[in-house]
């Protein structure tokens, strides 16, 4: 055991070696960008100011605000930004499309479930998204395996690889707990050394790392496809050891160059330079406007008698025998102030570049004035998509989806959707895949949504010209295609077997209106020949 512990601390020590030069980069991002996490290389004390060297907030804001919009754009709390589906729905029916929305309400509400801490998670991972253009979340059940927990872990303790697929499938953490902690947590397997530090120090951090594998690399009886490893470094013993259907850690990337497991962040690439420049370049506005309003003075020193209090209210004594016709005693120096309005643009012309780089002129759905025609409104919403796609398609793909595919994975192990035997046939062998809400999605799906009434204006046209045309148009899939693409649910909708059942029965009824309709009016007409008869015999 304390060799295998052992190749596993050799092999977390090679990828966070190579990693290191990487911490540079990150420490510089985050003093420019994101001081609270400005911890990559540097130590700091509680209490500690972040953001003391830095002259403008601009920086900071701009991430900040691309940050936030993240959550409010593609996890919004005030509707469903996921639903659960299968890459072929088309070949699934609609008890398999009930399944599927009664599996995407009992995720949501374990997502949004108190203890699962997924708000806390995702906030401070878009953040590091947005400035680092990584994240780290951990996902499992907790320790009472009666609720999911969400983490968000430091860049700067995990470290990991990909396989020849591209996938990371290898993942290293650092952990310091407490030795109580520690204790709770593993209370079986911790060694007597931890025991023994608890005792007197409670509250000593204990070196300890987590590690999921491929579970070929491993070896053992494991069916899994990943081993998941907690294990003590110093003492090199195993604290626990259990397969795992995901890797526990979902690691979403924006922006991957090739050779590079690690990502990085468009943003902050494009605006590490601007954000240095205009740090300096307000330092010097700053200090040229404190010069224009309390300017440098010049003084005799000779004729003042005591301090020099150029304050509001303030009094500065001088000789009275000290003749002025050979100069003011106290005056200010004289100053070129005509470079502070060029200064002053040069910031503003900076602000607009971080602005840019950080995509907050991009954020926004074009706003229909009522003055555009529908072929611009189109046009600028294609633009919109054009835009938008760099920011929105990672995190669709990346993040959000692996993050709920790893949680659907958790849920469906431990039997939250209910008893396996209950799963629909349509949804045996189909490959689970989460769709998003979004302002790009959204665009998408109202261009499709035009789909179906521009068929009937086209139709209306050509029926003109050759009746039968009518006959290549099925109405009744383009309709049901039209409501599951702006969102109704399936138990809304009848199945097509129940939809075929209902017409039949409606087409009977029909039939048997349409008889009763020939039964009267033959009766009627029976009435009319035997009155006529009656009315002959009378005239005869």
């Amino acid at each position: 055991m304390e060799d295998r512990v052992k190749d596993l601390c050799e092999q977390a020590g090679k990828l966070f070696e190579k990693r290191a030069p990487l911490l540079s980069l990150w420490q510089d991002i985050a003093d420019n960008f994101y001081p609270e996490r400005a911890d990559f290389t540097t130590s700091r004390n509680i209490g500690e100011e972040f953001a003391s060297g830095l002259m403008t907030s601009y920086p900071l804001l701009a991430r900040r605000d691309l940050g936030n919009a993240f959550s409010g754009m593609l996890r919004p709390t005030s509707k469903e930004w996921f639903k659960t589906g299968t890459t072929r729905m088309d070949r699934v029916d609609n008890a398999g499309k009930r399944w599927l929305e009664h599996a995407t309400e009992t995720q949501r509400r374990a997502m949004y479930d108190r203890h699962a801490l997924f708000v806390r998670a995702t906030k401070e991972a878009d953040h590091d998204f947005a400035a680092f253009g990584q994240c780290v979340i951990s996902t499992q059940l907790n320790r009472n395996a009666d609720a999911l927990l969400y983490r968000t872990w430091h860049l700067r303790d995990v470290a990991w690889c990909e396989n020849e697929e591209g996938k990371v499938d290898t993942i290293f953490r650092k952990w310091k707990p407490y030795a109580r902690e520690l204790i709770k947590l593993f209370p079986q397997t911790v060694s007597k050394k931890v025991r023994d530090i608890a005792i007197k120090g409670p509250y000593e951090e204990i070196k300890v790392g987590h590690a999921v594998v491929p579970a070929y690399t491993w070896g053992g009886k494991y069916r899994t496809p990943y081993v998941s490893i907690f294990y003590e470094e110093d003492s090199k013993n195993i604290l626990e050891e259990v397969g795992s259907y995901t890797t526990v850690y979902t690691i979403p990337r924006w922006q991957t160059v090739s050779g590079s497991q690690y990502a990085y962040s468009p943003a902050t690439v494009a605006a590490l330079s601007d954000a240095r420049l205009i740090q300096a370049m307000t330092r010097v506005l700053l200090e040229a406007g404190e010069k224009a309003v309390t300017p440098p003075m010049l003084a005799v020193t000779e004729a003042i008698r005591g301090d020099i209090s150029v304050y509001a209210g303030g009094i500065t004594a001088i000789d009275s025998q000290y003749d002025e016709r050979l100069g003011e005693v106290l005056r200010p120096l004289e100053m070129d102030r005509s470079g502070i309005p060029l200064g002053l643009n040069m910031q503003q012309d900076t602000r607009e570049m971080i602005a840019q780089a950080f995509f907050l002129n991009k954020l926004s759905m074009p706003v229909d004035t009522g003055q555009m025609t529908a072929y611009e409104v189109g046009q600028r919403v294609q633009e919109y998509i054009r835009q938008a796609l760099p920011i929105f398609e990672p995190m669709e793909t990346d993040y959000n989806g692996e993050l709920c595919e790893q949680t659907f994975e958790i849920l469906y192990r431990a039997g939250a959707f209910g008893p396996m035997q209950d799963i629909p046939q349509s949804l045996s062998q189909a490959d689970i895949q989460f769709t998003f809400e979004s302002p790009l999605r959204d665009a998408i799906e109202a261009q499709k949504g035009t789909v179906l009434m521009q068929a009937k204006n086209l139709l209306a046209q050509v029926v003109d010209l050759d009746p039968s045309a009518a006959l290549m148009f099925d109405a009744k899939t383009a309709l049901r295609d039209s409501l599951e693409g702006i969102g109704v649910p399936a138990k809304w909708v009848n199945s097509v077997e129940d939809t075929e059942q209902a017409v039949a029965a409606q087409e009977e009824q029909v039939q048997a209106q349409q008889q009763l309709q020939q039964i009267a009016q033959g009766g009627e007409i029976a009435k009319q020949y035997a009155e006529a008869g009656q009315a002959m015999q009378g005239l005869q």
